[in-house]
């Protein structure tokens, strides 16, 4: 399945969290934006966890890591507008702005991003 895979969806991949399996099907192809995977970094040594070849591991799975554009930066920035009452962050909207670049759905454990009013497939992995 080609998809935007969110941080949170990688992490729950990755610490073995519900909704794993939905993410482990859907790696091969898959794309997550730097922001995301700065993202996953930061919250893996937070708990500890050795990230020395993770990135390796990764992209041993099919998973392409994109870099953040300035013409993403820019959606990401447009979507501040309905996303700051949710709550979303900038990675959040980084991932929403490559997949809306990339016109692929994404892939989350994040139950608001379907109060978005946006023409995107937003799965939610639990």
């Amino acid at each position: 399945m080609t998809c935007v895979l969110d941080a949170s969806a990688l992490l729950a991949l990755f610490h073995g969290e519900r909704g794993a399996e939905k993410v482990e099907s859907a790696l091969e192809g898959a794309l997550i934006s730097t922001v995301n995977w700065a993202e996953v970094v930061q919250k893996s040594v937070s708990r500890g966890i050795a990230v020395e070849g993770m990135r390796d591991e990764l992209l041993g799975t099919g998973v392409s890591i994109e870099v953040f554009t300035a013409q993403q930066a820019e959606m990401a920035g447009r979507l501040w507008i309905d996303a700051q009452r949710l709550g979303l962050a900038l990675g959040d909207r980084a991932c929403l702005a490559l997949a809306l670049d990339k016109s692929l759905p994404v892939l989350t454990a994040n139950r608001a991003w379907k109060k978005l009013r946006l023409d995107l497939d937003i799965e939610n992995i639990r």
